[in-house]
């Protein structure tokens, strides 16, 4: 396995260009399975998570072709062979989930893994299973799979989710494009992955409307045609080096990085002393003074995001003053905590919050990853720390970050990635 060395203690100064969204690319090509032409991607990010989801694909009977030779653009076409997502490529992440609804779409029937992914809570599919029962569709779990049908074809329904879940959100909006008639889903995820996706799907010749307003209209069609598609950057990315120049006191350009994108994120750096000013095609992010300690508590976009707080708390680790950091969307999600902690943060989990005591300086130790966003607190961590840091199982990090070493190595970090 690799790890990174990291010796901390230097500013971070220049360009860092974010790449496609993750967390949006990793739908985009399930939306390949909903048509029988070729859909083009630009812009995918060179990622782990996305070569996990082009062996389902392909898998399913699609071809997945790297039309650049760098796997910055895809494309997926091809006739679905086989309805089974097995158990050995969804237990590796969780986003296999969202081939359900589509292959129910378009074939009437699958079988699908119960899904995988990082361990930061039980995050249940009981929304996408009854929404999709809503929508027409048979289903059972046996022996760790979901097995559902709609010999009929699915039909369209009024859907109220209880809670604003992107991934639900994501499989019936994918399955409704196909399904008869009207679909309405109310308390749908706004955040700026579903107005990606759905204008991709548009593109494809669905009809839906109400992007980013919490209802979202799918009128239902025969069938959709291929599209070609630039995949949105990265806000997560994005959000997660505004904090490394925030915690090394630097000054970054983020080329690609927009304003509107990262709402709650761009508050809570201003109230902590980070500067994020628009210029262009980048956003500027620099730390003039100290941090200030600031509370936070995760909320569905466009509150804080869940995925920003590992990130977060590492930089409030070395803050003048308190913080707290609640965390409401997962429940095992404050496990960086006690390698925050080998480093001298002083972190007091208290159920679902944090408090944070500011301390002078962070000093490198062995730490170990634990999830993906947990895996980029503690390189912040390490780039602020006296000494050096050596973070292992790094291979979550790989899951969502593309050339992370490289890409902080050019402004200035010292950082090496090494294997064992």
């Amino acid at each position: 396995m690799d790890r990174f060395i990291i010796r901390g203690g230097q500013r971070l100064r220049g360009d860092i260009v974010v790449g496609g969204a993750k967390n949006a690319a990793l739908k985009l090509l399930v939306a390949g399975l909903l048509t029988s032409e070729r859909l083009v991607l630009h812009n995918v990010p060179r990622i782990a998570d996305i070569a996990t989801m082009r062996r389902l694909l392909e898998q399913h009977g699609l071809t997945v072709e790297d039309l650049d030779g760098t796997g910055g653009t895809l494309a997926v076409g091809g006739a679905i062979t086989n309805t089974e997502a097995p158990y050995d490529i969804v237990s590796r992440m969780r986003a296999s989930i969202l081939v359900l609804g589509p292959l129910l779409a378009r074939c009437g029937e699958a079988r699908v893994s119960l899904p995988g992914g990082c361990a930061i809570g039980t995050r249940p599919v009981d929304m996408h299973l009854k929404g999709l029962e809503a929508l027409g569709a048979e289903i059972t779990l046996e022996n760790g799979y979901i097995n559902a049908r709609a010999s009929r074809g699915l039909v369209g329904e009024r859907i109220v989710l209880p809670f604003a879940s992107v991934g639900a959100t994501e499989n019936l909006l994918m399955a409704a494009c196909l399904a008869r008639g009207r679909t309405e889903i109310i308390n749908a995820a706004r955040e700026p992955e579903i107005g990606d996706l759905v204008a991709c799907l548009n593109s494809m010749g669905a009809r839906i409307t109400g992007t980013g307003g919490g209802t979202l209209t799918i009128d239902g069609v025969e069938a959709l045609h291929g599209a070609t598609h630039h995949v949105m950057p990265d806000r997560i990315e994005c959000g997660t080096y505004a904090c490394a120049a925030g915690i090394t006191g630097g000054d970054l350009r983020l080329v690609g990085g927009r304003l509107e994108h990262l709402g709650a994120v761009v508050r809570t750096l201003e109230e902590s002393g980070v500067e994020v000013l628009q210029e262009d095609d980048a956003l500027r992010v620099r730390r003039t003074g100290a941090l200030r300690g600031v509370d936070i508590m995760t909320e569905p976009y466009p509150g804080f995001p869940t995925d920003m707080q590992a990130q977060f708390m590492a930089l409030l680790s070395v803050a003048e003053g308190a913080s707290m950091v609640t965390e409401t969307i997962f429940e095992n999600r404050f496990m960086h905590v006690p390698e925050l902690n080998r480093m001298g943060a002083r972190i007091n989990v208290h159920g679902s919050s944090a408090i944070i005591r500011g301390v002078h300086s962070l000093s490198g130790a062995p730490v170990m990853a634990t999830d993906l966003r947990a895996s980029f607190s503690l390189i912040l961590a390490g780039l602020a720390a006296h000494g050096e840091t050596i973070l292992s199982r790094v291979y979550h990090l790989d899951r969502g970050y593309e050339a992370v070493e490289q890409k902080l190595a050019r402004c200035g970090a010292q950082i090496e990635r090494v294997q064992d």
